[in-house]
């Protein structure tokens, strides 16, 4: 026992962040060279199915897009899937692949359900057992999960080449890009985590629901469907819809401990692996490891935070011999507390979402560290290369404080950081702050907003202030005791997943458009080194600054107070 937290605790994050690791960092490698398009070992495969696609697209290759144009095309098509996915919503009663004859979705919550997946938020305000079809999950929301994420991915490819690029309006083709990430990166991978998952139980099957009758005699639903194939991008792409209402607390989901940690795993994977793709194509790996060190030193000792405050319980059932070895409240057996607070930490660190434990009935201040990783603004590994992008939005602004501190004009990469870089800069780390905290005084200010909150008191602000943290930032997971399936919550919930996506996006493609216009000056004594363990513990720093100081006094509304009525009693 150190620090509240038993040996075995320990030891799983430990082997969890040395497998991360050890994955991280080849696959970063092979990323590097698809987005740079060079030649892979898959290329034998996929070359001859990229150039159908192209011309079939009627795309060229060689014809790089200025940033305008990139995010022109970015916009064209998220929007183009959201209209798809909304029609399909609304339209499932008629369409195939509907077993048990659900009915279409209502127009606030197709409208909230298409949204979030073509953000990449993926937030449910419903419960997918009841209400999608096979047809709704496959051909809507999976083909999200995989084009939303490659997205993300894309938009970093065209960050990293305004860093590269001198005096250039070119960024690259987003058509190009999202072509080769599907086919080189997602679906490769999701291929050998969907097999992987099989394996261990996670179904895959169009059959009809079964039906069961219990020894006392009554009948019990057992809802079925293609999970597998779902789990694996949403797990990958930084997704986190999950198939059943449970996600993956649902044993069809997640149903052994090998499952749960290949999933732990998989949601990590890219984001971390992203930050050596950084290194390697600006030709300068020690920049991305210090963006992988910062995350890391920022994650571990939350986590570990997270599952000692788990471990340690409620001290008045403790003392009352009612709780013995930590807060099991809403979390599996099979995974105990130490996995389910990893989990808890990963999915709001990377931008998932997914749970396998109900964050809801974690301790106050174990229920706070998922909320403010997310409020971090979702760049501690982040999501499929939208944590990433978010983190040099960081590091921007880091190398402004330390230009101003010692009187030097900032500069990264050898570009110098001007006006027009910082304003975009605070405009993507700003404006999710606005949406969370307005949002939230809104819902809990207006009757339509008080309708949905079941528990009062600071749970119930909790749960408001959790639900718009992890819109605002493309999370997805929630506090489950608010009852946010409702006109006033759907129609919110989804502006400020459309905000919170495309207003950081954008911002980031024009600081990338504008560093690749600028020439990179030579390294002299005065540059600042952002490769250096100062530079880690600066950007860090600021981070941390930037989401306490924003997010203080709501927090100190919520779980802070409701730690101090447990201390109480």
């Amino acid at each position: 026992m150190f620090l509240g937290i038993p040996s075995a605790g320990w030891l799983q994050l430990v082997l969890f962040m040395a497998a991360l690791t050890a994955l991280a960092v080849p696959l970063g490698d092979y990323v590097a060279r698809v987005l740079s398009g060079q030649r892979t070992w898959l290329s034998p495969v996929f070359t001859p199915v990229e150039g159908l696609i192209y011309s079939m697209g009627d795309v060229r290759p060689d014809q790089d897009m200025r940033w305008t144009d990139y995010a022109t095309a970015v916009i064209l098509f998220s929007f183009g899937g959201f209209a798809l996915l909304f029609g399909l919503l609304l339209t499932q009663g008629v369409l195939p692949f509907n077993p048990q004859h659900l009915p279409n979705l209502t127009p606030d919550l197709a409208f909230n359900t298409a949204v979030s997946f073509v953000t990449n938020t993926n937030w449910q305000s419903y419960a997918g057992e009841t209400t999608l079809s096979y047809f709704s999950q496959m051909v809507g929301l999976t083909v999200q999960n995989f084009v939303s994420a490659a997205v993300g991915i894309a938009v970093l490819a065209a960050v990293i080449r305004g860093l590269t690029g001198q005096t250039t309006d070119k960024l690259g083709n987003f058509w190009v890009d999202l072509v080769r990430i599907q086919l080189y990166i997602l679906l490769p991978l999701a291929l050998i985590v969907a097999i992987a998952l099989s394996s261990q139980g996670v179904i895959q099957t169009f059959a009809s629901y079964v039906t069961a009758h219990t020894l006392e005699g009554a009948s019990q639903t057992i809802a079925m469907g293609p999970v597998a194939s779902q789990e694996a991008i949403k797990m990958l792409g930084t997704n986190g819809g999950g198939f059943f209402n449970t996600n993956s607390a649902h044993p069809f989901e997640n149903p052994t401990p090998l499952s749960n940690l290949i999933e732990m795993l998989s949601i990590l994977l890219i984001p971390a692996a992203l930050c050596f793709t950084f290194g390697k194509m600006i030709g300068d790996r020690r920049q991305g490891i210090a963006i992988f060190v910062a995350m890391t030193l920022i994650f571990v000792p939350l986590t570990a935070t997270c599952i000692g405050l788990e471990q340690a319980g409620n001290p008045h059932l403790v003392a009352a011999g009612a709780q013995a070895g930590g807060n099991m409240e809403g979390k599996d057996t099979r995974f105990g507390i130490a996995n389910s607070a990893i989990w808890a930490t990963a999915t709001t660190a990377a931008s998932n979402g997914s749970v396998n434990a109900m964050h809801d009935s974690f301790t106050p201040l174990g229920g706070l560290i998922p909320m403010i990783l997310m409020q971090f603004g979702e760049v501690i590994y982040g999501g499929a290369g939208s944590g990433l992008y978010g983190m040099l939005v960081f590091v921007i602004l880091t190398v402004f404080i330390a230009g101003l501190m010692v009187g030097r004009t900032p500069e990264y990469l050898g570009k110098k950081i001007g006006a027009f870089e910082i304003k975009m800069a605070s405009i993507a780390v700003l404006l999710p702050c606005a949406l969370v905290l307005i949002c939230t005084a809104v819902a809990v200010l207006t009757p339509w907003g008080q309708a949905g909150i079941y528990n009062p008191g600071a749970q119930g602000f909790s749960e408001v202030l959790y639900a718009f943290t992890s819109a605002a930032n493309n999370n997805g997971s929630a506090f489950a005791g608010l009852s946010a399936n409702s006109p006033f919550y759907n129609s919110l919930l989804g502006l400020c997943m459309l905000f919170g996506r495309f207003f950081v996006l954008l911002p980031v493609l024009a600081i990338a458009g504008s560093l690749a216009a600028k020439r990179t000056v030579p390294t002299s004594a005065g540059t600042l080194a952002t490769h250096t363990p100062l530079f880690v513990v600066f950007l860090m720093g600021v981070i941390i600054i930037v989401g306490v100081l924003t997010y203080a006094p709501a927090l100190a509304l919520g779980p802070v107070i409701e730690h101090l009525n447990l201390i109480k009693g």
